[in-house]
């Protein structure tokens, strides 16, 4: 499927999410009602929030640089700019494009293989992933939870035990999650793991060989293609003390992002919160907005906070008004810097948001255009060729 194709489903099926989500959450609460709360918000405390939000950017800044340390030694801007902009593209564009486009700006400055600063994002996604389903058990483990919360949806009923059994299967789906990161990190397992995604479709026994040729070249290798790039991110830090500290950093991160939505919530009338419940908020909403959503994250972004805020007591019109305020301070700035960014770089910010994937010929790998650069994110087809003439031998 070419890539505007791509684009287009993405944003149709995310306006069709957020539409869903932002009537289930505004629904029973009255417009002037929820328009009178915004009203009585203290404005003066998005200020300080903001602020420290912008911090949690400029960590993630320097946990970049430590990613590429090995292969690109970066100065701070050379690193922020790319990031900011990318950030800024996320936020108004569906299918988190700036994922792309941040390793395609940084490949265009500092002339570097686009696979491996792509591996770099899709590392500090891992560490984001692994530290917010983290935080996500031990901060549930630690507030209170009122033993006579029950909130429901439709037929679900939403309570402590349901809590406590979310709490557990997330924790071990983290602990899966890192043993899968384990392995994948030692290559003699990743070959296995390899191998054994090419031969899949062998198990459509059903199925002709053109068939099976066919799911092999157009989902199977690029599974095999994600797992290395994966790899190749987290191979960046061999020694135990750099993947120390890039963990860190991540918590860092998040916890600095956590202190923005505390301190925006000293503004918000109804909204007492101890920083580990705003903490467990933040941390819900992240994992709606991981859904495919509008451009800007709307709808999911209000369901996610005003779910989380209902947990603790918090009520409908107060976690509405809250989340809606936040949502628009934690947004504009990170816009607005990517767009001074771009200006700085001289970045053709339209030219970069609509960056064409395209497919290209069989071993050609995928490719991706900005401006007068190309760079290449090669899809290894060596693997089919290894895999079809050394009996499935793919290291």
């Amino acid at each position: 499927m070419p890539g505007n194709k791509k684009i287009i489903l993405s944003l149709i099926v995310g306006l069709l999410l957020s539409g869903i989500a932002l009537y289930v959450t505004f629904k029973n609460i009255p417009l002037p009602e929820l328009v009178g709360y915004l009203k009585t918000v203290n404005y003066w405390w998005v200020i300080p929030a903001v602020a420290i939000a912008l911090m949690s950017f400029l960590i993630r800044v320097v946990r970049w640089q430590l990613l590429l340390n090995p292969f690109k030694k970066t100065g701070f801007l050379s690193a922020y700019h790319p990031l900011m902009i990318g950030f800024m593209i996320n936020c108004l564009l569906p299918g988190r494009v700036g994922e792309l486009a941040r390793p395609a700006i940084f490949c265009k400055k500092e002339r570097v293989p686009f696979s491996r600063v792509l591996a770099t994002v899709g590392a500090e996604r891992v560490f984001d992933v692994v530290v917010l389903l983290l935080s996500f058990v031990i901060v549930l483990a630690s507030v209170e939870i009122s033993p006579t919360l029950d909130l429901t949806f439709g037929n679900y009923h939403l309570n402590e035990a349901t809590l406590e059994m979310i709490g557990m299967t997330t924790l071990q789906f983290c602990l899966a999650l890192i043993a899968c990161i384990a392995l994948v990190s030692i290559r003699q397992s990743r070959g296995f793991i390899k191998r054994t995604i090419l031969s899949l479709p062998e198990l459509l026994f059903f199925a002709g060989s053109p068939f099976k040729e066919k799911i092999r070249e157009k989902l199977c290798v690029r599974l095999a293609h994600i797992i290395d790039n994966v790899a190749t991110g987290l191979d960046l830090l061999k020694s135990p003390k750099k993947l120390g500290l890039c963990l860190g950093l991540s918590f860092l991160v998040w916890a600095v992002a956590g202190i923005s939505y505390y301190v925006m919530s000293f503004g918000c009338p109804g909204i007492e919160l101890s920083f580990l419940e705003m903490y467990t908020t933040m941390v819900i909403l992240c994992l709606f907005i991981s859904l495919p959503s509008a451009p800007g994250f709307w709808g999911l972004w209000e369901a996610g906070g005003v779910f989380g805020l209902l947990i603790f007591g918090v009520s409908a019109k107060e976690a509405a008004g809250f989340t809606l305020a936040n949502h628009v301070f934690q947004m504009v700035p990170v816009i607005i810097a990517g767009l001074i960014s771009a200006i700085i770089s001289s970045v053709n910010v339209v030219q970069v948001a609509y960056t064409n994937i395209k497919d290209r010929p069989r071993g050609k790998g995928a490719r991706v255009e900005m401006n007068q650069g190309v760079y290449t994110d090669e899809v290894p087809h060596e693997y089919l060729e290894d895999f079809r003439a050394h009996g499935k031998s793919v290291d």
